[in-house]
């Protein structure tokens, strides 16, 4: 009949379904124009759901490179093992060409099964296998085979050449760009939050109530949960880019990473920090316990703040910060006032322990979200080191940088 069916997925930051849509076409010639009505419908539909920022992301140059040296050496081997099997006249070679195929196309399905190649190669793998199954089985007793095998590897490689041309010279995508810029947006989300909680939820006015009417910062740090997966596959993927821009071959992608594991981990520790601020919304006024530790707290949400924002920029910008530290220290100075507070004893005597566990709650996720911190900027050391981030101007002591 020729008609096409196409459907749309949509779903949130956890994964979980919003909602779906299909719809069935009318003929389709080419699948190429499948492939364009199925963009067309999803770009329509969530302009429907009113989402206005869409970001796609390519992943042409390694999943060209996989596809043209899977598709080369899967035929050429395809070739050899026909060749070794017309050794063997009558019955045998059936028999021979079986065993090979199956020996050959077991051990590529079991390789697909290690990390490091499932990671980086799964794609090459799969079309390896498929190629040297369908030329290798194909090509018993039907030469022309052979031929269409040819035609097919001509094809890729011409396909892939104009492909990796155009991304490359017409209209350049880099996803290590899109890794870099990420990592660091992640970094501003969580020093957004932290600088709005200490202004939200400390700094109260006189009335008891909040001073700030614009929470959005309450929600940006939850996108941060659940980068993990994107954020490996886009380092996989950048293993696979030319030397371009600021990123040369070698780049320490797995030090991206590890600085993006270390915002999971802070991001975990200021969800729990989120979960207390409907008991301060419905607090009506603050607690003397409260009163007595909001300065160090305060401190503490801004200065972290500032370094995380710091790292992002620098992170973006390929620089050494020179101001990180100086937060870090301040935040460290803020956390040890806040530990001692709260080991004093007068401040829990003939107090209602209902309304001081929550505060010395989050008192103590503070000080956690320090030690983090300074964890984070130690990655970032080590990436600054590895890609030879550029250091500030002579001006700046170079003592200062990180």
């Amino acid at each position: 009949m020729g008609k096409v069916g196409t459907g749309a997925i949509l779903r949130d930051g956890s994964g979980r379904v919003i909602t779906v849509a299909t719809s069935i076409e009318n003929p389709v010639a080419q699948p190429k124009q499948v492939e364009l009505l199925a963009l067309f419908y999803s770009l329509q539909f969530c302009a429907c759901m009113g989402i206005v920022k869409i970001q796609v992301e390519r992943a042409t140059l390694g999943k060209g490179l996989n596809r043209m040296l899977a598709t080369l050496s899967g035929g050429a081997l395809a070739v050899g093992v026909d060749q070794v099997a017309t050794l063997f006249d009558g019955t045998g070679q059936p028999v021979v060409l079986g065993i090979l195929v199956f020996i050959i196309a077991a051990t590529v399905t079991f390789m697909r099964f290690f990390p490091a190649l499932k990671a980086r190669y799964d794609y090459g793998l799969m079309i390896f296998i498929l190629t040297f199954c369908l030329v290798s089985v194909s090509s018993y007793q039907d030469d022309e085979v052979l031929d269409m095998a040819c035609q097919r590897l001509y094809k890729i490689i011409i396909g892939s050449f104009i492909a990796i041309m155009v991304c490359i010279c017409v209209c350049p995508v880099w996803i290590g760009e899109n890794l870099q810029n990420q990592i660091a947006n992640n970094l501003e989300k969580l020093g957004n939050f932290l600088e709005g909680f200490g202004r939200e939820y400390f700094r109260l006015s006189e009335e008891g109530h909040s001073t700030d009417d614009d929470k959005s910062f309450l929600h940006g740090y939850k996108s941060v949960l659940t980068s993990k997966g994107k954020e490996e596959t886009m380092a996989n993927l950048a293993r696979w880019e030319f030397w371009h821009y600021r990123f040369g071959f070698r780049h320490p992608w797995n030090r991206y990473l590890q600085v993006g594991t270390l915002t999971r981990q802070c991001a975990y520790k200021i969800e729990d920090l989120n979960s207390y601020t409907k008991y301060f919304e419905i607090q009506a006024t603050p607690t003397e316990f409260r009163r007595e530790i909001h300065q160090p707290c305060i401190k503490i949400c801004s200065e972290s703040g500032k370094a995380l924002k710091e790292l992002a920029s620098a992170i973006k910008k390929m620089r050494r910060s020179t101001s990180v530290n100086f937060h870090i220290a301040n935040s460290k100075i803020e956390a040890e006032k806040l530990k001692s507070m709260l080991n004093m004893t007068s401040l829990w005597e003939n107090a209602d322990f209902r309304e001081i566990i929550p505060t010395a709650a989050v008192g103590l996720i503070l000080i956690d979200i320090v030690t983090c911190n300074e964890k984070i900027v130690e990655a970032f050391q080590e990436l600054a080191s590895r890609a030879r981030f550029e250091r500030m101007d002579d001006s700046v002591s170079p003592s200062n940088d990180v």
